[in-house]
């Protein structure tokens, strides 16, 4: 409800509509819900999963000014009759959920967001909100570059969840990693959801636990919709108590009493690996998230960080399609034979390198001062390099987290952006260090006391620059470590004694006061 509430407010107090862009159809759904039956503001939703009568419903209430929110998904924003009927009824409020989505660098990037800064300009640029539970500093700036949003303000606060306790096994063997997920799922005092990286793990671990008696499901991409509504229905009635999902289980899960996340491979970033945990303990009591992994668990991630530039085949048709005009991704979908999320990767990829423009009715087309088609392949493929340093700097943080002699709150919040003095009281690393048991979460570890960052130049939020690495920002200071994002070369951490004695940071801008 935290993100939900921000815009709701500020929605009801702002005269004029309000439009929702929402990744999820069942949020969206979920959202109507709730704000009529909280609200006599009224509200509706466009999107593929309602009917063409609730379609031209909601828009002649926004037409009409009698509907105050209006949800839709980012692929409506590719309907010229949608964007004017949105036109006309000039909102007041223009609210992007989920705004990670818009940022490559983001953990669940959606190329349809894209689209987001162009339909903003149609709509003459009205008031932006844009809320995300996990954005680092790198997504942050693009979500900002990508919005053209102009000298915002940008609130990085409150992601801390102190009813969680944090904790990371690492196993040697397949089978005690098993055993170790289902130990977690035994103890865990109430519903859990477990987290696994393919198919066949989550179909596996569901069927080890329905063995043991317990009401659980598998869910993931390869089963049918109406398979998946119904398995997210019944964990949320209360009828399973646990799913046994990849990753395709996510957001828009709002299921208060959740008294674990356990993880049975890694994810492939700490952004990730936040959103996932923060399904437990929304009802602020305390909850366990467990991560199981072996070494050889991180080789997956760093294989999938490794993505290559579109195939050379998608991108000629598709610049050959451009050069007859100007064409939407319907057209261009037909006259290539590639299917929309190749065209749609394609497209991205052409744009962020020069080659293709939007014009004013959201058509792709060629840019005037395009380089020559041997030029973008080279410039697609650098590209397609600094995207996989980045994603595998991404895995090698995942991999310091997972052994993390420090505070493991102290860590994942530097990296998100929020500084944290600690104590840390509810986390493994600090518990085995010791120390006064707090009430609430007496069961679920201990307390230490870890110094905070110390003052100086190199505090977060420092920029820095590296002989090697380039332009970056420090995230966090620790002990022994320096937790830097370089613009170009991702997440690094650095020795703290060796920086110090060879001098490899040049403090280019202290941090903000």
């Amino acid at each position: 409800m935290g993100k939900s509430a921000i815009y709701q407010v500020a929605a009801l107090l702002v005269p004029g509509p309000t439009v929702v862009v929402s990744p999820l159809l069942a949020l969206q759904r979920d959202q109507v819900a709730g704000l009529d039956a909280a609200t006599n503001a009224g509200a509706g939703s466009i999107s593929s999963a309602v009917t063409d009568g609730q379609r031209r419903r909601t828009l002649g209430g926004l037409a009409e000014e009698s509907l105050e929110f209006a949800f839709l998904s980012p692929e409506q924003l590719a309907s010229e009759d949608v964007v004017e009927a949105l036109r006309r009824a000039r909102p007041s409020l223009f609210v992007v959920d989920e705004a990670h989505c818009v940022s490559e660098w983001g953990h669940d990037f959606r190329p349809e967001y894209l689209r987001l800064g162009v339909a903003l300009d149609g709509l003459g640029r009205p008031p932006v909100i844009a809320l995300t539970a996990t954005a680092p500093r790198p997504v942050q700036e693009e979500v900002v570059a990508r919005l053209g949003l102009r000298d915002p303000l940008v609130v990085v606060r409150g992601y801390d969840r102190p009813n969680l306790f944090l904790s990371v096994e690492r196993a040697h063997q397949a089978a005690d990693k098993r055993r170790r997920v289902l130990d977690a799922v035994r103890h865990a005092g109430g519903p859990a959801i477990v987290y696994a990286a393919t198919k066949k793990a989550t179909e596996e671990l569901a069927g080890a636990l329905v063995a043991e008696g317990r009401r659980a499901a598998a869910y993931h991409a390869g089963l049918a919709g109406r398979v998946r509504t119904e398995v997210q229905d019944r964990f949320m009635a209360g009828e399973l108590q646990v799913v046994v999902a990849t990753r395709a289980f996510g957001m828009g899960v709002d299921k208060a009493d959740v008294r674990a996340v356990v993880h049975h491979d890694p994810p492939g970033s700490l952004e990730a690996y936040y959103q996932e945990v923060g399904r437990a303990g929304r009802d602020g009591l305390a909850s366990v998230v467990t991560l199981v992994y072996r070494q050889e668990d991180l080789g997956l991630r760093r294989y999938q960080a490794a993505s290559g530039a579109p195939p050379v085949a998608d991108v000629l048709g598709v610049l050959d399609a451009l050069r007859q005009g100007p064409s939407s991704r319907a057209a261009l979908r037909s006259a290539t034979g590639l299917g929309s999320s190749r065209v749609a990767r394609v497209l991205n990829e052409l744009e962020a390198v020069g080659a293709t423009g939007t014009d004013r009715r959201g058509r792709s087309r060629l840019a005037p001062d395009r380089p020559g088609v041997e030029e973008v392949l080279a410039r697609l493929d650098e590209r397609a390099d600094r995207r996989s340093r980045f994603q595998t700097s991404r895995v090698d943080m995942v991999r310091a987290f997972f052994e993390a002699r420090t505070c493991r709150r102290a860590f994942l919040l530097g990296y998100l952006g929020e500084a944290y003095e600690g104590p840390c009281d509810a986390c493994d690393v600090c518990c085995r260090a010791g120390g006064p048991r707090t009430s609430e979460l007496a069961e679920l570890g201990e307390q230490v006391v870890v110094d905070g960052a110390p003052a100086g130049e190199l505090a977060p939020g420092a920029r820095v620059r590296h002989g090697a690495f380039g332009d970056g920002e420090v995230l966090g200071v620790e002990d022994e470590v320096l937790t830097v994002v370089f613009d170009d070369a991702g997440y690094k951490q650095l020795d703290r004694a060796l920086v110090a004695d060879a001098g490899l940071l040049e403090v280019t801008s202290p941090p903000a006061s």
